[in-house]
């Protein structure tokens, strides 16, 4: 024979049912509660990371900022080093021309031509007297790479200054710094080579030395 439901037993089953009930709605709550948390915790990490981002950015932007300007002051610092080195070489030209049997006139600094199709011509020290014209490029390092460039420039010399067409011209290269074998180089290329020796300059071709003459 089944039991008999009694009112009591149904009472007990439905009192069971709301505490099950209440502790699903309990958990629910707890996991929903950690779910907003989590959420919050994650916005808060969020912002964070957002405010990171744009303190990186800015300071980026700084950085960037002071390169440029480095940049900038180093340009400035090189063109001006230039020039000093070019008025430590310029004075000695005179002297040291002189005692090679090539009396020195006029030392120019800077001199500049341009011929058509864009083409231009700097010559850094340009020494000249009624038979001679002597280039001089300076360079705080003198490289193979710079000689090679001035050698080109004696070759076209007299196209872009005509005026000295009827003159013997003649190369030399001057550097505080001279890469290896660069000195050796120029002087099989026929320039004279100007280097540092104590507070002077001198020429570092020996006595026997014969320039090439363009």
């Amino acid at each position: 024979m089944s039991e008999t439901v009694t009112f009591d037993d149904v009472w007990k089953m439905f009192q069971e049912m709301v505490r099950e009930n209440r502790e699903r709605s309990a958990e629910l709550d707890r996991k929903f509660q950690e779910t907003d948390r989590q959420i919050q915790e994650t916005s808060a990490q969020m912002k964070e990371t957002d405010r990171q981002v744009k303190e990186t950015s800015a300071q980026m932007k700084e950085t960037d900022r002071k390169v440029k300007e480095v940049s900038a002051q180093i340009g400035r610092l090189g063109g001006r080093w230039g020039e000093f080195v070019e008025g430590l070489v310029a004075p000695a030209c005179g002297t040291l021309f002189a005692k090679r049997g090539i009396p020195v006139h006029k030392v120019s600094r800077r001199v500049k031509a341009k011929r058509p199709g864009n083409r231009h011509m700097e010559i850094d020290l340009l020494v000249v007297n009624t038979e001679v014209v002597v280039l001089v490029e300076v360079k705080s390092r003198l490289t193979e790479g710079a000689v090679r460039e001035h050698l080109e420039r004696l070759a076209e010399f007299k196209d872009f200054f005509q005026e000295y067409a009827d003159k013997r011209i003649m190369g030399a290269v001057a550097g505080i710094v001279i890469e290896e074998n660069v000195e050796r180089f120029a002087m099989n290329e026929g320039l004279f080579v100007m280097v540092q020796s104590g507070e002077n300059l001198q020429f570092a071709n020996d006595a026997a030395f014969q320039p090439r003459v363009w």
